[in-house]
């Protein structure tokens, strides 16, 4: 990872450049890698049930060199249960944050070009089964 440490420029510190070959996946939690839970009711997150590829598929892309990042609505106060949950079940990854705007009615704006999987797409057409 020694080539993804950011470098210094003039002074000012910027961010990593990725090799070609790895990607940077940006993954949510509820409705993606388990059951949807609202952070209205956090009693649920401890026992979320995982759903079916998501394990196996991020933590080979892990395993493939890949840069893990979970990003969820759920909020700071809920940071450890989810470390709790993603560790107990085994999920491989670089990083987590919290407080991703909720719901599909926002827009992201940026400099570079996003690629959008769905999860169907992600984990395999059997997600739906």
């Amino acid at each position: 990872m020694k080539d993804l440490q950011a470098k210094y420029e003039n002074g000012q510190r910027v961010s990593p450049s990725l090799p070609e070959n790895v990607k940077n996946y940006l993954i949510d939690i509820d409705g993606t890698i388990c059951e949807d839970i609202p952070n209205e009711e956090p009693e649920r997150m401890v026992t979320a049930k995982m759903l079916p590829y998501a394990l196996n598929k991020v933590n080979k892309w892990y395993d493939e060199g890949h840069i893990i990042t979970f990003f969820t609505s759920r909020t700071e106060a809920h940071r450890q249960i989810t470390e709790d949950w993603l560790k107990r079940n085994g999920f491989k990854y670089h990083s987590l944050l919290v407080g991703k705007p909720r719901g599909g009615n926002y827009y992201w704006l940026d400099n570079a070009p996003i690629k959008v999987i769905e999860i169907a797409d992600a984990w395999g057409a059997h997600i739906r089964e």
